[in-house]
């Protein structure tokens, strides 16, 4: 056999690939006492003032094992409170003499919480208190205000402050008074005037209009906590400790633990008890079956969102599901005339999209294996069909992308109804939904990265890159997707900001479609194909290849890897030899079923079964 593999040409007439044309700009790439900070008990039998302890004198606290005595207790404290457990967090306060927070913090958060905007800010920027006594007290009566960490613009500070006071009074229609507050209270902190003409626009909203296009959920909901996590950023963490800063430190330690274990794939977070190592014999290293269904070069294939199903394509005009309790073929789908580029479920995976050569796209009905849907609107004359599709998160549509004619990026209702066309230049190669449906990643065959706000369908930016790219995934946790290049590089990006996060190497690829995804049980792995008839596994976090996997007969390209969504010691690997390989650990579950099955019954088996090879 001759390997092809799926081509991305340099020519304009071809399926696959264009030369670079675009213009768009390259990658881009943003006080309190000395020892206890003010927050010192005092004994219970001296005098206290409006819940303020008088200093007392204290020894040097011993550190504990190398660690501020203050800053963990302070720590326990904050995090017994959170556990739920508030008689054990008095009791230590009590007993340590020492606070989570100070008073005026615990004012500070309180007027946040309750929409107090006029203390908020005195406490937190200091002022005169009122004759009755307003604010906290310290030395001469002069409210001092919060300690703010080093460089904090204290304007930006007051703008989010009045911002919030702004959107409520707008949610509660005083429109007066919002007025007043964006033109007395706002436009003189001179922030960026694009801020303040949005607001502005605002005055003109209806309730629920406010809340869209502010992104904000109104007084009742989380925004006032979202405004404090946001202040406390720039508040001294020695006075006001971040929320849940217990928590999140263990979760860095997890982290860290995870990103110095290579072979890190467990379904279940490390204890915290003794140091994370996973064994290399847990991991996913052994063909243990061969699939040889498909008729020929193996270009797509996706594990259904449940992991019980496996559905392939390529070269040949059928798609092929199967059963991966068994890996019996399931269906055998055939009303295609050309090669199938491309396939994705449907989030309940009761459906499957499927995009061909032959200029159609069709959706199936799995449980049936029938039809339902043929989408034929980018039909146009010369070679080239559609390339890529994707699901909206609640599977009642999904776009189409294609190389040519006149809907190169359409959005289609389930029905078959098209509810939007992207009015669009270029060729288009990949695309993929963000999981929280938010953003749309469409990558060209002019080296183009493309990102829509999928809910307005507006552009928020393009990015130009140096080389041709051949597919795009995007993480569960909708924050950054993965590019495949046809340099030999993979690139993990940042949608938000388009931030380089870490780079792949090792693999080969510049003359065919290689396809990468994530892997593992927590995406913690990269995986991808390669033209060297090999699989590549790196660690996502340090970057480390872990391991390069032989198998496909040689020449030829591995063009598309999957991994099982629901068992992370199992992925599957497609190739140019026709073949389709599902990798697992040694002894796996998968395997002594699958003995088992065939001891009992020999016939049923029509695979070829690779235990105890590498």
């Amino acid at each position: 056999m001759t390997a092809q593999g799926m081509r991305f040409h340099q020519d304009a007439s071809t399926s696959n690939g264009t030369p670079n044309g675009s213009k768009h700009s390259e990658h881009p790439t943003q006080p309190f006492s000395n020892g206890t900070n003010g927050h010192s008990n005092a004994p219970e039998k001296l005098p206290q003032k409006n819940g303020v302890h008088p200093p007392t004198a204290r020894a040097t606290p011993q550190p504990f094992y190398g660690h501020d005595r203050e800053e963990v207790t302070r720590l326990i404290i904050q995090g017994l409170d959170d556990l739920g457990y508030h008689g054990a967090a008095n009791t230590l306060s009590r007993e340590s003499g020492y606070e989570v927070e100070s008073p005026g913090v615990a004012l500070f958060r309180h007027a946040v919480l309750q929409g107090d905007w006029s203390e908020a800010e005195a406490l937190l920027f200091g002022s005169e208190p009122a004759d009755e006594g307003g604010g906290v007290s310290i030395h001469n009566g002069h409210h001092q205000g919060l300690r703010f960490v080093e460089g904090v613009d204290q304007d930006q500070l007051r703008f989010l402050l009045r911002k919030q006071k702004y959107l409520e009074l707008l949610e509660s229609k005083d429109l007066g008074r919002a007025l007043m507050v964006l033109r007395q209270e706002l436009t003189p902190l001179q922030q960026e005037r694009s801020q303040l003409q949005q607001l502005s626009s605002m005055l003109v909203n209806t309730p629920d209009g406010l809340k869209k296009e502010a992104q904000w959920d109104g007084a009742t909901g989380q925004s006032r906590h979202i405004l404090l996590q946001e202040l406390s950023k720039s508040i001294s963490p020695s006075v006001m400790i971040p929320e849940h800063r217990l928590a999140d430190l263990l979760d860095q330690v997890k982290k860290n633990q995870i990103s110095h274990c290579l072979y890190h794939n467990p379904s279940r977070s490390p204890s915290l008890f003794a140091d994370h190592i996973c064994d290399r014999s847990q991991f996913p290293l052994r063909t243990v079956l061969e699939l040889g269904q498909n008729a020929g070069e193996v270009w797509a294939m996706e594990f259904s969102h449940d992991g019980k199903m496996l559905a392939t394509s390529g070269q040949a005009t059928d798609v092929l599901i199967y059963d991966t309790n068994t890996f019996q073929v399931l269906h055998r789908l055939t009303e295609h005339t050309d090669h199938v580029a491309y396939l994705a479920w449907s989030p309940d995976d009761r459906k499957l999209i499927t995009c061909s050569h032959d200029k159609t796209a069709r959706v199936w009905d799995t449980p049936s294996g029938q039809c339902i849907l043929k989408i034929d609107h980018h039909n146009h004359p010369g070679p080239g069909g559609l390339t890529a599709a994707a699901w909206s998160p609640d599977g009642q549509s999904f776009v189409t992308g294609s190389l040519h004619g006149n809907h190169r990026l359409c959005l289609w209702g389930i029905d078959g109804e098209q509810l939007h066309n992207w009015e669009v230049d270029y060729r288009v190669q990949d695309c993929a939904i963000s999981p929280n449906g938010k953003r749309m990643v469409v990558i060209s065959s002019e080296s183009q990265i493309i990102v829509y706000d999928y809910e307005t369908h507006a552009e928020e930016y393009s990015i130009l890159l140096k080389s041709q790219m051949t597919c795009v995934n995007i993480s569960q946790d909708s924050q950054h997707m993965l590019i495949n290049m046809a340099n030999s590089e993979i690139q993990l990006i940042k949608i938000d900001n388009a931030e380089i996060v870490k780079r792949y190497m090792g693999q080969q690829q510049g003359q065919f479609v290689i396809r990468s995804t994530f892997g593992g049980a927590d995406q913690n792995l990269i995986i991808s194909g390669s033209e060297d008839a090999r699989v590549y596994i790196w660690h996502k976090e340090n970057g480390t290849l872990i391991e390069t996997l032989e198998g496909h007969q040689s020449p030829g390209c591995v063009n598309v890897v999957a991994w099982n969504p629901t068992d992370p010691c199992m992925f599957a690997s497609g190739g140019d030899d026709h073949k389709v390989r599902i990798w697992s650990k040694e002894n796996s579950d998968f395997q002594t079923k699958r003995r088992n099955r065939i001891s009992a019954n020999p016939s049923t088996s029509s695979f070829r079964d690779n235990t105890g090879r590498g």
